[in-house]
């Protein structure tokens, strides 16, 4: 009998892109001066924390076979709800927090609601949600709103310390999603439906698991990340604008990708994706230590990755289809 694989090919891609991000560091610690120490390392979770944190949700989403186009204007929302309430409206943090977070887990709702009720497509959806985020930033206010609020800038300004080195609160606010949702990807109920769903949702419905109620969930999730990681945006910008978040929702998408997530569902993890988001902000330090340059240079990166990430995932999902199939043969051999 022929052993085992012990590792499923699709896991592959993890493993490239955390080869990938030790060999980005290592070059990067090797050419410059200054690049290899604990703080570079740790500006990579403070200075992406908000990517991190949409990358989280977005991992849900892709898994379970769909798409979330709505992020990056759902997050620049959240800055403007934020910031108004705040400055013009004068509420209490403890009551601005919960209203964007419960504004950003509704409109996820209901684009999940369109979803599943009337079977639309998640691309088309969550393009309307797009606009429609966003169009909702100029109603609030087509003008930057600053944020003064003693609050805010505390903890715009915090630091956490870890010896010589220190992290933000939006770090460890990231860090604490990345758990959160690494442990309900791994060991609930819902994690283990979202995954059943991107692997197929028609055997999902026929095994009686509550598809419906799981895709709803799902983009519910989404909306919350996104009203979260607009909280912890503003904690860079200290302002809501509305065109804060323009294009993030490729960024999310590409670094969750490049992160081992297959486009076709079934197959991620929030793990994979907190490496997509690392590989992202290694590149953006690495043309900022270089100098000469221009920052467009990283779209280009990205975009190339991208490519060989997608052809990678389709190689090894070829290889495990095919050991898969060879498994059952021999299984079927066997018993005859």
């Amino acid at each position: 009998m022929k052993k085992r694989n012990a590792i499923d090919p699709r896991s592959l891609p993890i493993l490239v892109t955390l080869a990938l991000f030790v060999a980005m560091f290592g070059a990067g610690s090797l050419a410059f001066f200054g690049f290899f120490s604990l703080q570079n390392f740790l500006n990579l979770f403070i200075d992406n924390a908000y990517l991190l944190i949409l990358a989280v949700g977005m991992t849900f989403v892709i898994v379970s076979g769909g798409i979330d186009l709505s992020v990056g204007s759902m997050l620049a929302l959240s800055t403007m709800i934020a910031s108004s309430l705040l400055e013009r409206s004068h509420l209490d943090p403890i009551l601005v927090i919960p209203i964007v977070l419960l504004a950003g887990t509704a409109l996820g709702f209901f684009m999940g609601y369109l979803i599943h009720a009337f079977d639309l497509p998640p691309f088309i959806i969550t393009l309307a949600g797009l606009y429609l985020a966003r169009g909702l930033c100029y109603v609030v206010s087509i003008d930057t709103i600053g944020i003064t609020n003693d609050f805010w800038e505390k903890a715009a300004h915090a630091q956490i310390k870890i010896g010589d080195s220190f992290l933000s609160p939006s770090a460890i606010i990231a860090l604490a999603v990345v758990l959160a949702g690494f442990f309900v990807a791994r060991y609930t109920g819902f994690g283990r439906n979202v995954y059943a769903i991107g692997g197929s949702e028609q055997s999902a419905v026929l095994m009686g698991l509550p598809v419906g109620r799981t895709k709803v969930a799902i983009y519910a999730l989404s909306g919350f990340c996104s009203a979260l990681a607009g909280i912890v945006f503003t904690f860079y910008t200290l302002s809501g604008y509305a065109l804060d978040g323009k294009g993030m929702e490729l960024d999310t998408i590409a670094s969750v990708v490049i992160g081992g997530t297959l486009l076709t569902g079934g197959f991620g993890s929030v793990f994979g994706s907190m490496l997509g988001v690392l590989v992202y902000g290694t590149i953006q330090v690495l043309i900022v230590f270089q100098g000469t340059l221009n920052s467009w240079w990283t779209r280009i990166a990205i975009g190339f990755l991208v490519f060989v990430f997608c052809v990678l995932q389709r190689a090894f999902d070829v290889r495990a289809t095919r050991a898969a199939v060879n498994q059952a043969s021999e299984a079927a051999s066997a018993k005859g």
